[in-house]
């Protein structure tokens, strides 16, 4: 077995450079302590930038990105509003349950999984149920596509409703500017193209959605993720104590945005782009060919169908072999598709030959 460190190609985490670690081995202080405050505010700065936006409302929600997906619908709908959401994958999925949970009635659009969700069919739900939020996810970690968000934002704009999208897959991976595309709401998370581990869910409100959720008739359903409370710590002259945020993860998501904000966010892209392209290129040497045409797939994430007689247990002994991780089929795919994750700093052509070569070496 070799002694390389793991490698995790999977769909997240991915591997966390030596400046997130060991920012996040600093020594603890107090969350209310104004150097930890100032850090906070220099992370919601950077987000502003990596998300392509000017919005107030931009910050870290401590949890995964599931909290981020919890925190856009719970404080954007009321109970008895209408949603619509696109659902291709798992992740549409959750986003229908989590709106469902929140006391909406969900009208839901679906594509087949592999492909994107219709915009005409979207606007065309939208048109007749007029709802509050229009929901799509960027990047169906599920099944490897990637949402053209253009005629979904329009589609929103039309009827008045808020568009909230999901980008846990694409923040930092793959082109997303968040006011040009004329989204409301946008949430992430940390552990995918950011390489910061799993813990925190960037999140980011325009004024549109900041308005109506002040103008609420109803509490936001959860306490915790009320961003209504949460505003008051995150920003102002005086801070309101809410939760204790989670110092030593903020410290991590830093250092992992000044990584990112480094190399540049068009280099970044192009690097995701590059090491996506090759790594078909290469996986296709071996029989494998990816589940989604190549205008919808995403460059952080791509789905392979399983070639006659593989098996998906060699997934199983390629990291036992070789401490490689290869993600396994999610929902309706499982058993029948890998997905393979290239995401912040895995996004390399040496990580594509490391892989391929594991899989020769299993495979025969």
């Amino acid at each position: 077995m070799s002694e390389q460190p793991k490698l995790l190609l999977g769909p997240g985490p991915s591997n966390a450079p030596k400046e997130v670690l060991e920012a996040m081995g600093r020594p603890l202080i107090g969350h209310m302590d104004p150097e930890f405050l100032a850090v906070l505010d220099g992370v919601n700065e950077k987000l502003r930038r990596v998300f392509g936006t000017g919005n107030r409302c931009t910050l870290p929600i401590s949890g995964t990105g599931s909290a981020g997906m919890e925190a856009a619908f719970v404080n954007f709908v009321e109970p008895g509003e209408t949603v619509v959401v696109g659902v291709n994958g798992v992740f549409g999925e959750r986003m229908a349950e989590v709106a469902a949970r929140a006391g909406a009635t969900v009208v839901r659009v679906e594509a087949p999984w592999g492909e994107p969700v219709d915009a005409g069919a979207l606007a065309a739900a939208a048109k007749k149920a007029r709802p509050a939020l229009v929901a799509v996810v960027h990047g169906e970690t599920s099944t490897g596509v990637a949402q053209p968000l253009e005629e979904v934002a329009e589609a929103a704009r039309d009827t008045g409703a808020l568009l909230v999208v999901d980008a846990v897959t694409t923040l930092g991976g793959m082109p997303l500017q968040v006011d040009e595309a004329g989204i409301d709401v946008c949430y992430s998370g940390t552990q995918k193209c950011l390489n910061v581990p799993p813990g925190l869910a960037p999140l980011t409100a325009g004024d549109r959605a900041v308005a109506k959720l002040m103008a609420r008739k109803t509490k936001v359903q959860s306490w915790y993720l009320d961003l209504g409370m949460i505003l008051k710590y995150m920003e102002g002259a005086t801070r309101v104590y809410h939760h204790t945020a989670p110092v030593s993860m903020i410290h991590g998501l830093d250092a992992g945005l000044d990584v990112v904000l480094e190399e540049g966010l068009e280099a970044r892209w192009a690097r995701h782009r590059d090491a996506s392209a090759y790594l078909v290129e290469r996986m296709g040497e071996l029989g494998f060919a990816p589940m989604v045409e190549d205008r919808y797939r995403l460059w952080s994430l791509t789905t392979f169908a399983l070639p006659a007689g593989v098996e998906d247990s060699v997934r199983a002994e390629v990291m036992r072999r070789h401490r490689i991780e290869i993600g396994g089929g999610l929902g309706r795919l499982k058993g029948k598709a890998w997905r393979v994750g290239l995401m912040g700093t895995n996004a390399r052509r040496e990580v594509v030959d490391r892989l391929v070569g594991a899989l020769e070496d299993v495979l025969g």
